[in-house]
């Protein structure tokens, strides 16, 4: 059982290192791994998820908590020792937009705990430097507070155009010797160096057959978006601030979300710039801006008495399409609805995970299938979204109703009887729940 006294203290402590930081801007941390100690780590343990996959010898969070304290106690004796190697990573593929699939490492609860514990060290100090535009795996920063940032600057500011930018394949393209660079600026402990090395080295296991990448972060770790931010941090948020801005003829702003971003412009002419030199900006490190998925839009405010058409000037990001619409009493402002492919994407999922489990047990299947659509009302529920997440409602129904009337052929069942089993056990309606 979680210790909430030494709970605080580990606070506490991450908390003085967040206060010295912040003081000493230009501070080097020489000395962080010590804090690691037993009680460290089970606080790392207790933060993390504990319902994901296992990594490639099976041993789950619940199994491993069973003897949490002397398998703790053995880890930091490893760790103290340098004896601790990182472990293989199980590679898996999920299924993406159009038929794609992307990688997904699946780690040793191990693993998972001695990232959580430096990406805890390493998030008290560079909270401090990151910039408030940042929203990506912060604690305090969320998805819904970036897409109202986008909605204040646009309104606010008169932004004309939106830069939809696109980094190809991030999180592989990673060049560690960079990275390593960037981390020394701030944070130089050599203990904390070599298990970063480790991890980024640790090999891929697929099948039967082991690779090796010299580029990247390992997938599905939970260190890799700590890195990601102090990556980008360096890359594209300080050029942004100290280079671009005092550049630009007119207003400008920046909205990140881990790899996403999106640029927004009063001036044409310094969203031109802009496009010009950011592909040759991230070049230098190592990484490409899609050239077919990054674009340039205008997303000016349409005249009193100007009609749009649906689909014209619209960007997604974060799963959100962002639009021009009237509000209720006739003015001009900047909506936003579940994308398009995010519907059909979760439509097909939701038809999939019916169709497998069409013989599960009836209350089982509807515990899960209303925990899958709470989930997605919980991110979309945003105001002018009802009509999408209704469509995912309907979707979800049709589903359900189709698989379960295929589990026999001897009693069908109608509509007239699947509405009556919806009243008994009925599955959760849209709501706004974000007012961004």
């Amino acid at each position: 059982m979680r210790d909430t006294q030494r709970s605080e203290i580990i606070s506490t402590q991450l908390r003085q290192i967040a206060t010295q930081a912040m003081e000493h801007p230009d501070r080097v941390f020489t000395t962080l791994i010590h804090r690691m100690d037993v009680d460290f780590l089970r606080e790392a343990y207790y933060r993390l998820r504990r319902d994901g996959a296992p990594g490639l010898s099976g041993v789950t969070a619940k199994a491993y908590g069973k003897e949490l304290e002397a398998n703790l106690i053995d880890l930091h004796e490893r760790l103290k020792a340098q004896r601790y190697i990182a472990p293989l990573i199980k590679r898996v593929w999920i299924e993406k937009e159009g038929g794609k699939k992307r990688p997904i490492g699946l780690l040793e609860i191990e693993d998972k705990i001695v990232q959580k514990a430096v990406s805890m060290l390493m998030g008290a100090v560079y909270e401090q430097d990151f910039y408030a535009f940042s929203y990506g795996f912060r604690e305090g920063h969320n998805a819904h507070q970036a897409i109202g940032e986008i909605r204040a600057q646009c309104m606010k500011h008169g932004i004309q155009w939106i830069y939809d930018a696109d980094i190809s394949g991030f999180f592989d393209n990673i060049d560690r010797s960079w990275l390593r660079r960037f981390i020394q600026q701030r944070i130089n402990d050599g203990g904390l160096l070599r298990l970063i090395g480790k991890w980024l080295n640790a090999g891929v296991m697929e099948g039967d057959q082991i690779t090796y990448s010299d580029r990247g972060t390992p997938q599905g770790g939970t260190i890799s978006p700590c890195l990601a931010n102090v990556f980008l941090h360096h890359v594209l948020d300080e050029w942004f601030v100290q280079e671009v801005k005092p550049r630009m003829r007119g207003h400008c702003f920046i909205v990140r979300f881990a790899d996403d971003f999106v640029i927004g412009f009063q001036r044409e002419d310094d969203a031109r710039r802009v496009m010009e030199i950011l592909p040759k900006r991230f070049a230098k490190y190592g990484l490409e801006i899609h050239p077919e998925k990054s674009r340039l839009l205008a997303f000016g405010k349409p005249a009193s008495n100007q009609e749009v058409t649906r689909g014209d000037n619209t960007f997604d990001f974060l799963g959100f399409t962002h639009y021009w619409a009237r509000s209720r009493q006739g003015n001009w402002v900047i909506k936003r609805k579940t994308a398009r492919k995010k519907v059909r994407k979760t439509a097909q999922a939701l038809w999939a995970w019916c169709k497998k489990n069409r013989h599960m047990d009836l209350a089982r299947q509807h515990r899960i299938l209303c925990s899958k659509l709470r989930g997605h009302f919980q991110y979309f529920g945003v105001r002018c979204n009802m009509r999408a997440m209704e469509a995912v409602l309907y979707h979800a129904e049709r589903a359900w109703k189709y698989w379960l009337n295929r589990r026999s052929s001897k009693k069908a069942l109608n509509w007239e009887k699947f509405e009556t089993l919806m009243e008994r056990v009925p599955l959760p309606t849209p709501k706004i729940i974000h007012s961004v």
